[in-house]
Parts: structure tokens; C-alpha cells; sequence
């Protein structure tokens, strides 16, 4: 088509609109009149005219053939939504206006939407006992163009298996475009065409990962996948490094110093970047003052710095099994913000008085300047609790007793205990995991998330009653719904199989049965299983400058203020709190919560990504083990098959139905439990089976267990 007429296209729609459809939407317009209206002479084709026409569904208007003519249909028919792909190729458009249903469009419909793109929909007309059928008429907004695969070369082009499911096509690739990948290779492909009579999008290969199966690439590829970098770009590396670790006196001078208070780090034996430190004295009046002093990221990370528009960007470092990916680079997070020990460092803090009964008597919020004491790992904080013995012991053991008082008061007040089991792998010196083992949480690990859920509930109480009405402040709070009460019900119909109860009457008796229910389930075979669905069974905890309590912790303000070397929202937080010390007005809301919404999407992200790399090293694990018996516990249920968990180290496989042999089993959803038809054998969610670990595919990241019966 010529581009003159191409780029007419917008003009001639909209004398259309105005012409015709606002004095008479139901007028028809032959193919003659409407050549006409787009000045086309007679030799050309209807199908020119019917591009044009298509077109023009994108302009907000759509001409649809009727009987060799065409007639102009409202706008009203359109929906803008996000595409949720299914296993068959066909999607749902789920529409931004949560009113509207979800439309139906099947794979030729689609326009070549991919998974979680943002799109235009022309909704066709409902006929009877039909599904909400209709077709993508733009893609507003590609989810992602960038995808994880494996390449194959052949001698004439070379084409990406991605390993997104919801990718269901190859992505070709010019052979001067592979990178020099080779043959069987796990490459990062980013889309660079997609020509509408093409059945393929055309890629490029921006990162060559390596080999299949080798650690270092498995890992990137997990990353890549969930749109993480590999690496930090120049110009942000050349600001990190240009930034000086040596703190100016007039710097200093502007702080309250607390390098002559009693100042430590309690974190993991492997950790780098030291986010917190805890100041410890002993007041004349027999009080205690307790400083919370976070690493002042907000000092060093100014807005709109391109320091500061990558750490947004990515807004969480991730945490993968052998690896930690920063949010802000090493020289950074491991090197000028981290409260190293013996070093004057510059933080954020917020300084309470607590009395012997651990409430508050006077509270404090600002810029310190510290020298930290000590750094322990919680081993060594924990054999002191324990020993009564050690370095800084009696300082140590006080704020163990307080910390036991705040603790005791937060569950009174409703909170949840919520004591999932964490696994870790021991790896060798390839990362090969040659170990699974639970990791425990004990006093010192409760002792600094009190002090952390303090320091973050009354900065964001101080904030959010500093103004009322109208002249409220913006703010950053990380907030988390009371849970629908339809699955915390469904739940508690499943607990009960157990022995447990769940009183749902209200949000504290709520509170106060879980809490029952995870102590009682502790060490127990079904503690994973039942812990892993209370939790779905509640709301997920989100950031929203929209302020409204935290119910898993009963806090009626909550804010992320303690971490800011590896979440944004808390340099946000320091951020907006300097502001208002020093007497600002009200930052722009719309700005900041987008980026809370952000915040929120990437942290989803996050845990996606380490839930992955788990699943990989489990899969890598059990490689090694193929024909091993285990006794595990069924840990869920689909249309398909189960999945069971194993006792001993945690990993999960399926057991596909396929594969049991004495029945026909298909899925009760409701009971949780899949049921044979002949003989009406049932094994339910919860329920202790013998398994047979049957094969295992790193590339998928997943594994098959056999069923042995009885």
C-alpha cells in the first residue's frame, strides 16, 4: 500500500466519523462510496480496501461488511486488556475495567498478541449460547520482548526455543544475527520484527548464556527470564565508582553521632551488604535507648541520577540459591552504604526510649552517623542468647528481653506467626547441590525483625498522624488486606481434615487460630502444606500510598524502611521522611504510586525468579537419585496430576495420573483430592504417600515421581 495513503488512513476515518457516523450510525456505505471517501481509483482491489478498513478498527472505529457493504459501529464495542494465553494458543482478554468479562479470542483472532500484552479488542456481537468472542485490533504495549531459549542452527537460519510455556512460537533468527551462539546454546532472544503475514516473530540474540545445564548459565537464564539484567550498564558503574567512601566533616556535622554508642550488625554468616545496625544504651533514668540506623542509600542515590533510574528499574535485588543479583552495584551495596564493622558510615535512623516494660517513652527519627562495634552472624548473636556469654552479652540479652516483650504484644494485638520452612542447599565448588538442609529461625533472627517491624510501624505512624483530611502527606506504606473470607473458609474446611480448627468469626479470633495452628503444626509432616496454603488464603501485602492497616502484622501503619540497599520503596521512604523533617510540602502522589504499583510488580517478579532457581536445584538434586524411594506428603492437586513433596529434602515432583495404573483418576477441586471412578480411592492434599523418583528435566526445571502403591 502506498504510504501516501497509508498515512491519510487517521484523516479519512475521521471525516468518516464526523460525516457519517455522528448524524446517522446506522447508515451503510457500498465499496463504491467508500473508494470514494479514500481515494482509491477503480482498479484497485475490495482487499486494499479491506486493509484500509481493518485499519481503521485501531482508530476506534470499525466498518463491518455488510451484504457488499459496510456499516460503522460504535465505539462502545472495544475493550483495552491484558492477554492471558492458554495452552491451546487461543487467549482471554481481561479487560482493564474489572466490570467487563473476560473476551475470548482464538489463535487467528490474535494479531500476534503475546502473553500479558496490553491490547486493544473489537468484541464481536453475542449470539446465543456463545462465549464472549471477539479480536485484537492492537497491541498497545508488549509485555516483554525479550526471551530465554535454546538456539538451533541450521544452514540457512536459525530459530529459539523459548522456554516461556506461554511463548507458543519459535523465534527466528537471521544466522548474522545469533551472536555466535552455537547449536543447542541457552541464548537471550529480544523480538525485533514481526511481520503481520509472517507466522513467526524475527529475533536477535543479545546474550549468549552458555551451555545447557552448566550452573553459571542455568542461573542467568533464570534471570533473564524474569526480565532481571545481567549486568549494570557503564554509565551507571561509573557513578557508582566515582562516589567517595571517605564521609566530609561537614557532612558529619549536620548528623546526630552515635559513633561513641555501643553499635552492632546481626545478619547471615554470607551476607555482604549490611543494611541495618542496632545502637544499644543505657539511659541515667533507667530507660533504654534503642537505635534502628539504616545504611543512608538516599544520601548517595540521588533522583533522577541514572544510579537512581536503574536501582527503580529493577527495584529488589534478587536472591537466587548461589547468588545474590543487587539492586544498586557492589561498590554500593557491599562497599560504601554497607555497615561494615570499624567503619564511620553514614544512616538513617530512628531512636526509641523504651522503659523495662518495652513502651515507648520518647522517639526520635533522622540522619546519625555510626561506627559499628561488631558484625555477628546470627549464629554467634544466638550462641551468646543462648550461653549467656560473649561479646556485648548483657546488651545483647536486654534487647532479647524487650524484643520477647514487643513480640508477645504484637500477637495479643492479632498478628499472625507465620513459620514456613525455609530449605537450603549445600553446594560444591561448581554450585552442585550435594545437600538439602531447613534452615531455623531462633531468638537472634526474631530479635532484629522485631526491631525492624518497630522502626518501619512508627516511622509510618509518625508520618501518616503528622497532618489530617486534605493536607495528609504522601507516603509510601506497605499495606496488606484483610484475607476473602470464601478461601479462608475453603481452608479451614481443609484444616479441620487435620484436627484443626479455625474460628472465622473475627479478624482476632482469625489471628488467634492460625497462630494455634502454626504452633501446634510445627515439626509436623503437613507443617509446609498447611502453612503454604494459610498463607494463599490471604491477601498478598503490596506498597500503595493509599494507607490502610497491615493485618498479618496487626498494624494499623506499616511502612519499608530497613532495607534500602536491596528494596526502592525504602529509599522512597527515606526519601519522602527527610522531606517532611524539613518541613516540605506534600510530595506528588500520582508519581509515587505508580512506582509503589512498580515496586510491587517487580517484587512478584523477584520471587518468581527465586522460587525458579530453587526449583532448579531441587530438579539438579534429585538428577542423581532417579529410581530413589522417598516417603513424601501430597502437597496439591490438579486436572492432571499431583505433586508431592518429599520429607526428607523438600523438593516437589508430580505423580501424573497417567502413570497410575489401578484406576481412572480424575480431580475433585473442591475437596482437594483426586478420586479413582471404579474403586473410589482418593488421595487427598495432605496425605503421606511412597514415591519413586521416576525422571527429571533441568530444562523445565521439573520432575516425575512414580507412585508406588500400598
Amino acid at each position: 500500500m502506498a504510504k501516501k495513503k497509508s498515512a491519510n488512513i487517521k484523516l479519512v476515518l475521521n471525516q468518516l466519523v464526523s460525516d457519517v457516523f455522528e448524524k446517522n450510525s446506522n447508515q451503510l456505505l457500498n465499496y463504491k462510496q467508500v473508494s470514494a471517501k479514500l481515494n482509491l481509483n477503480d482498479q484497485e482491489s475490495r482487499e486494499t480496501i479491506l486493509e484500509i478498513l481493518k485499519e481503521g478498527k485501531s482508530a476506534g472505529i470499525f466498518l463491518e461488511p455488510e451484504k457488499g457493504k459496510f456499516k460503522l459501529k460504535e465505539l462502545q464495542n472495544f475493550i483495552i486488556g491484558t492477554v492471558d494465553m492458554t495452552a491451546d494458543g487461543s487467549a482471554y482478554i481481561v479487560p482493564e475495567d474489572e466490570f467487563e468479562k473476560d473476551v475470548f479470542v482464538a489463535p487467528r483472532k490474535l494479531k500476534n498478541a503475546l502473553h500479558g500484552d496490553t491490547v486493544k479488542a473489537y468484541v464481536f456481537a453475542k449470539k446465543s449460547g456463545r462465549k464472549n468472542d471477539g479480536e485484537v485490533v492492537e497491541i498497545i504495549k508488549r509485555a516483554k520482548s525479550d526471551f530465554t531459549g535454546v538456539i538451533k542452527i541450521s544452514d540457512r537460519f536459525a530459530f529459539v526455543i523459548a522456554d516461556d510455556k506461554k511463548m507458543m512460537h519459535d523465534i527466528f533468527v537471521p544466522l548474522a544475527d545469533t551472536h555466535d551462539a552455537k547449536n543447542g546454546q541457552r541464548v537471550l532472544v529480544t523480538l525485533s520484527d514481526w511481520p503481520e503475514s509472517a507466522k513467526n516473530p524475527i529475533g536477535i540474540v543479545k546474550h549468549v548464556l552458555g551451555n545447557q545445564g552448566e550452573n553459571n548459565t542455568e542461573m542467568n537464564a533464570i534471570l533473564a527470564q524474569y526480565g532481571f539484567p545481567l549486568e549494570f550498564p557503564p554509565q551507571v558503574e561509573r557513578e557508582a565508582n566515582a562516589i567517595p567512601e571517605e564521609i566530609p566533616a561537614a557532612e558529619i556535622a549536620k548528623r546526630k553521632d552515635f559513633r561513641n554508642v555501643l553499635t552492632f550488625t546481626i545478619d547471615p554468616a554470607d551476607a555482604k551488604d549490611f543494611d541495618d545496625a542496632i545502637s544499644y544504651q543505657k539511659l541515667p533514668n533507667g530507660n533504654h535507648e534503642i537505635g534502628v540506623h539504616i545504611a543512608d542509600v538516599s544520601h548517595y542515590v540521588i533522583q533522577g541520577t541514572e544510579l537512581d533510574k536503574e536501582a527503580y528499574s529493577r527495584a529488589t535485588s534478587v536472591y537466587l540459591v548461589d547468588r545474590v543479583i543487587p539492586m544498586l552495584p557492589e561498590r554500593l551495596s557491599n562497599g560504601v552504604c554497607s555497615l561494615r564493622p570499624n567503619e564511620d558510615k553514614l544512616c538513617f535512623a530512628a531512636v526509641f526510649e523504651l522503659d523495662e516494660q518495652a513502651n515507648i517513652q520518647n522517639e526520635w527519627y533522622g540522619r546519625t552517623v555510626i561506627h559499628s562495634d561488631r558484625r555477628f552472624s546470627y549464629e554467634e548473636a544466638q550462641e551468646v542468647i543462648e550461653n549467656k556469654a560473649g561479646d556485648y552479652a548483657q546488651e545483647i540479652l536486654k534487647l532479647n528481653e524487650l524484643a520477647y516483650i514487643l513480640r508477645d504484644r504484637k500477637f495479643k494485638n492479632g498478628a499472625i506467626s507465620f513459620e514456613s520452612t525455609e530449605v537450603k542447599f549445600k553446594l560444591d565448588e561448581s554450585g552442585k547441590p550435594i545437600g538439602v538442609y531447613v534452615k531455623e529461625r531462633k531468638d537472634a533472627h526474631k530479635l532484629i525483625e522485631d526491631y525492624m517491624l518497630l522502626a518501619n510501624r512508627k516511622v509510618a505512624e509518625f508520618i501518616a498522624k503528622k497532618t489530617k483530611g486534605k493536607d495528609k502527606l504522601t507516603f509510601v506504606y506497605r499495606v496488606h488486606d484483610s484475607p476473602n473470607m470464601e478461601t479462608l473458609n475453603t481452608f479451614a474446611t481443609f484444616a479441620s481434615r487435620f484436627g484443626y480448627k479455625i474460628n472465622t468469626k473475627s479478624d482476632k479470633e482469625i489471628a488467634k487460630s492460625l497462630n494455634n495452628l502454626m504452633a501446634d503444626v510445627e515439626g509436623k509432616k503437613e507443617q509446609n502444606i498447611l502453612t503454604s496454603l494459610a498463607i494463599r488464603s490471604m491477601a498478598k501485602a503490596i506498597y500503595s500510598t493509599k494507607k490502610t492497616s497491615h493485618y498479618g502484622l496487626a498494624f494499623e501503619y506499616y511502612t519499608h524502611f530497613t532495607s534500602p540497599i536491596r528494596r526502592y520503596p525504602d529509599v522512597m521512604a527515606h526519601r519522602l521522611l527527610q522531606t517532611y523533617l524539613d518541613g516540605g510540602k506534600s510530595a506528588d502522589m500520582e508519581f509515587y504510586e505508580v512506582a509503589s504499583v512498580h515496586s510491587s510488580a517487580m517484587e512478584k517478579r523477584a520471587a518468581d525468579a527465586e522460587r525458579a532457581s530453587v526449583k532448579y536445584k531441587q530438579a539438579e538434586y534429585l538428577e542423581n537419585n532417579i529410581g530413589t524411594e522417598y516417603k513424601g506428603i501430597i502437597s496439591g492437586v490438579t486436572e492432571w496430576g499431583m505433586y508431592v513433596e518429599i520429607e526428607e529434602n523438600k523438593c516437589e515432583g508430580m505423580i501424573r495420573l497417567r502413570d497410575i495404573s489401578d484406576d481412572f483418576y480424575v480431580l475433585d477441586e473442591k475437596n482437594y483430592c483426586i478420586v479413582g471412578q471404579r474403586k473410589k480411592k482418593k488421595y487427598q492434599l495432605g496425605d503421606e504417600v511412597m514415591i519413586r523418583v521416576k525422571k527429571v528435566d533441568l530444562s523445565k526445571r521439573q520432575i516425575d515421581f512414580t507412585l508406588i502403591p500400598d
